[in-house]
C-alpha cells in the first residue's frame, strides 16, 4: 500500500501524523510524507520520505482559513505525481479533503484531542461547537468551490469533514458524558512521538518546575500578566513554551524560562504540573506523564479541551486576569500537590498509554485503503 501523509506541518499536528507513518512503514507500507520545509528535520527523525510544498505557508494552521486552495494545489498535484492508495491528513486541512474526493481516494482524518464540532445527540456543553462547525464547513466550502467541485449536500454538516475515518487522540473521558460521536469518529489515543532533544536541556534546580505551554489568544486575554505574577516569589519555576503564541513578555525578576524547542516530553517528565491554554499536544504530554494540569483556555480548541479536562478531574482552571497574587501562586503550589488530582491524572494517561494508539491509527488507515 502506498501512503501519502499529508498533515498540517506544524508539529502538533505534524508529529502525531509522523507517528502513524512510522507504525505503517513498519508494516511493509510505502509512506511518504508532505509537508513545508520547516518540518524537513522532524520528518528525517522521524526516518521517513519527505516531499516539500514550494508555499511554505500552504500546510501551516496559522493560515488554514485563508490558504486552503494552495493546500488544494499542493495535494493534488503530490498525488498526482505519487499515485498513493490513501491519503492521512489532519483535522483543518482541507485542501487535502477536497484532493482526496476529487482523485476518488479515502481519506483518513487525525483530529484533536477532544472532538470539536456538534454531536449527533447529547447534552450541550456551552463550548460553540455548532457555530465552530458551521465556520469550519463555511472554510471547506470555499475550497471546494475554489477547486471546482459542487456543492455538497450532505445530512450532516460534518460529514465531509469527517472523511473514511475520524481518528480523535485522547480518550472518551474527555468527551461529554452522554454525548453520541458520528459512527466515522473513534478514539485512537495520543499517536504520541516527537524528536529527541540533543542533550538534556540544563535547569537550575533551587526550585521545582512547572511547564508552560502558550497556545493563541484569538482575541481573549494573554496569559503573561498572571504567569509573572503566578511565578514571582512563588514555589515554583516556570518553563515556558511559546508555541505559536507572540513575543514573551517575561517580567524582569520573573522565575521563567522561555524559548522554543521542537519537543516538551522531556521538560514535562521533569515538572511537578503542567499550565497551558489547553491545546492538545500539552494536555496529551501532562497526561502521558500523569502530571496535573492548570488550564486557561482562550478560544477555538482550548475551550472544548479545558472543560473536557475540567470534567474528567485532571485539571484546575487559573485564576482570571486580575486575580490576587497569593491566589496566583497558590493555584500552582496546590494543584502540583493535590494528591488526587495527580492519581486521576495518572489513571487517565494510563488509559491512554495502554492504547497502542499508533497501532490502532494505522488499522483504520489500512481498513479505509480496501
Amino acid at each position: 500500500m502506498n501512503v501519502l501523509l499529508c498533515p498540517l506541518s506544524d508539529p502538533g499536528y505534524l508529529y502525531p501524523a509522523l507517528a502513524a507513518g512510522r507504525e505503517l512503514r513498519r508494516r511493509g507500507h510505502t509512506v511518504q510524507v508532505l509537508a513545508g520545509q520547516q518540518a524537513e528535520a522532524a520528518v528525517t527523525a522521524a526516518g521517513l520520505t519527505m516531499w516539500a510544498v514550494t508555499d511554505p505557508t500552504a500546510l501551516s494552521v496559522t493560515h488554514w482559513t485563508v490558504r486552503g486552495p494552495e493546500q488544494h494545489t499542493a495535494v493534488a498535484r503530490a498525488v498526482r505525481r505519487l499515485r498513493p492508495d490513501v491519503l492521512v491528513t489532519s483535522v483543518l486541512c482541507h485542501g487535502a479533503l477536497v484532493a482526496a474526493e476529487s482523485a476518488g481516494l479515502p481519506v483518513v482524518v487525525l483530529g484533536l484531542a477532544a472532538y470539536l464540532w456538534s454531536y449527533r445527540t447529547g447534552p450541550a456543553d456551552e463550548c460553540g461547537r455548532a457555530w465552530r462547525l458551521a465556520e469550519t464547513v463555511k472554510h471547506y466550502a470555499s475550497v471546494r468551490e475554489a477547486a471546482g467541485l459542487a456543492p455538497r449536500r450532505d445530512r450532516f454538516a460534518d460529514t465531509p469533514l469527517l472523511g473514511a475515518a475520524f481518528l480523535l487522540r485522547g480518550h472518551p473521558a474527555l468527551e461529554v458524558p452522554g454525548a453520541e460521536l458520528p459512527g466515522a469518529v473513534g478514539h485512537v489515543g495520543p499517536c504520541w512521538w516527537e524528536p529527541e532533544p540533543p542533550v538534556a536541556e540544563p535547569l537550575p534546580d533551587s526550585k521545582p518546575l512547572a511547564y508552560v505551554h502558550l497556545g493563541r489568544t484569538f482575541g481573549g486575554t494573554s496569559l503573561w500578566p498572571r504567569l509573572n505574577t503566578a511565578f514571582t516569589s512563588g514555589t515554583h519555576r516556570a518553563v515556558v513554551e511559546l508555541g505559536r503564541s507572540g513575543a514573551p513578555e517575561a517580567a524582569p525578576g520573573a522565575d521563567l524560562i522561555v524559548g522554543r524547542r521542537r519537543w516538551m516530553g522531556p521538560l514535562v517528565e521533569r515538572s511537578d504540573l503542567v499550565l497551558t491554554n489547553a491545546t492538545s499536544a500539552p494536555v496529551l504530554a501532562a497526561l502521558l506523564h500523569g502530571k496535573p494540569l492548570l488550564v486557561a483556555p482562550n478560544g477555538s480548541e482550548q475551550k472544548v479541551l479545558a472543560a473536557g479536562c475540567l470534567r474528567a478531574g485532571v485539571a484546575r482552571r487559573l485564576p482570571e486576569s486580575g486575580a490576587r497574587a497569593e491566589a496566583l501562586r497558590a493555584a500552582v503550589h496546590d494543584t502540583a500537590r493535590d494528591h488526587g488530582l495527580r492519581a486521576r491524572t495518572e489513571e487517565v494517561g494510563g488509559l491512554l498509554a495502554d492504547g497502542k494508539s499508533e497501532a490502532r491509527a494505522a488499522d483504520a488507515v489500512e481498513s479505509a485503503a480496501r
